[in-house]
């Protein structure tokens, strides 16, 4: 019995999602990934985008975990090409842009206003 080197998900702070194998750890939670790739996923859609080699830092780790290599391919999700899947990332990004003003602008109508995010201190 030889065990399999296990990939692991890696939810990054900013929203991303990089899967790879995991090579190295410190007591920062600083990564080193191997053959890692960037899932981008739009509803039943996913799609990966080959990355390589990639070093995250400890701060931007928001979820580490293993993934089932068995269970993995029965995810109901459909895989489709990078092309594809960064338009209709495109367009859902858009649609959330075009939403969010609407709820501005309602809010602003009624005497409310929110902070916009990028006027907001992270921590």
């Amino acid at each position: 019995f030889t065990s399999l080197p296990e990939k692991h998900l890696v939810l990054l702070r900013d929203g991303r999602t990089l899967i790879g194998y995991l090579r190295s750890i410190d007591q920062f939670a600083n990564l080193v990934l191997h053959q890692t790739v960037e899932r981008i996923h739009v509803g039943k859609k996913y799609g990966d985008i080959p990355r390589g080699i990639f070093v995250v830092r400890g701060e931007n780790v928001v979820l580490l975990g293993e993934i089932d290599l068995e269970k993995e391919s029965d995810t109901p999700l459909q895989q489709v090409s990078i092309e594809e899947i960064l338009e209709e990332q495109r367009v859902e990004q858009q649609a959330k842009q075009e939403s969010e003003k609407l709820k501005v602008q309602a809010l602003k109508e009624r005497g409310l206003s929110i902070p916009r995010a990028d006027t907001l201190d992270e921590y």
